[in-house]
């Protein structure tokens, strides 16, 4: 079953007093490229999701991405109140020395000061933790599910142009005899025109032609097309991280295609050929996106 490199999977929970999200996504690259991105408070586990995530994601330029936010209603932060005290003197202290009246609004000026306000330190429970590794796994579910769909319309698209190229290697035979005919008369026509045709010895001349023509012929080249093609179709329907295999498959494709066009000597053949390599980019690009 092919799947695509390309993913995306979000899941969402209230856990606690807080309410946590996990975004995965990734795009295609050569091999797995992880960057994990979590607030202080999960820190300690980054190794821990690191380590089982890779083991899923596989490949690919991969992101996971960890966010929480407080809960209405819940405190996160409190009053600093030692140092707003010591704010407060100070602030009553340069009020006295500077005449200024004692109805002075201090709150709304001690609220601005720096550091009035202190943010709680959690530390993550394992009862949280335990709760947050099952929101991974839906997260990851998602992205897996998001994985096979794209990668089921790959698998349409690849069968396409190799059921294509398929279609153009049947139409080669019809060329085939046409074309030993042709060169045959152009070997003729260019003896006949350095040596007198009397002079010409039938019998070495007929096996000389054999043995160029041999060199023209694409019986192998053909069947190999055909098993390489066979073969890019059964190895879409095995295991699940396919796409360096299959990008070695193509290259055996492109391998016969271009041997096809170099022995074609014909215009109509030419034609077919240049088909097959249009088609073939159009896999390889595919096959880039092939987990």
């Amino acid at each position: 079953m092919v799947k695509s490199m390309t993913g995306y999977g979000r899941a969402s929970s209230i856990i606690g007093n807080k309410k946590v999200t996990i975004e995965i996504k990734s795009l295609n690259s050569k091999g797995l490229d992880l960057n994990v991105r979590i607030p202080s408070l999960y820190r300690p586990k980054e190794m821990e999701i690191r380590t089982t995530m890779a083991n899923k994601l596989v490949r690919g330029k991969c992101e996971i991405s960890l966010n929480y936010e407080i809960l209405e209603g819940q405190q996160n932060q409190v009053l600093n109140t030692p140092l707003l005290a010591s704010y407060l003197q100070d602030l009553r202290a340069f009020s006295e020395d500077a005449g200024i009246a004692n109805n002075t609004d201090y709150l709304s000026v001690l609220m601005k000061m720096p550091e009035v306000l202190k943010t709680n330190k959690e530390e993550l429970s394992e009862e949280e933790w335990n709760a947050t590794s099952v929101l991974l796994s839906e997260a990851d579910a998602a992205y897996q599910l998001f994985r096979i769909e794209e990668g089921n319309s790959l698998t349409e698209d690849l069968t396409g142009r190799i059921d294509a190229i398929d279609k153009l290697l049947m139409q080669v035979p019809k060329y085939e005899n046409e074309r030993i005919e042709i060169v045959k008369a152009r070997i003729q026509k260019n003896l006949q025109d350095i040596i007198d045709v009397k002079k010409i010895d039938q019998n070495r001349f007929e096996q000389e032609l054999i043995y160029y023509l041999e060199k023209y012929d694409i019986s192998e080249e053909k069947v190999r097309l055909k098993a390489h093609l066979e073969h890019f179709i059964k190895t879409m329907n095995e295991g699940e991280v396919l796409g360096k295999k299959l990008g070695f498959i193509s290259q055996e494709i492109g391998r016969e295609v271009n041997t096809l066009g170099s022995k074609a000597n014909h215009v109509e053949m030419q034609k077919i050929v240049v088909d097959m390599k249009e088609e073939l980019e159009r896999i390889k690009e595919q096959v880039l996106n092939v987990l």
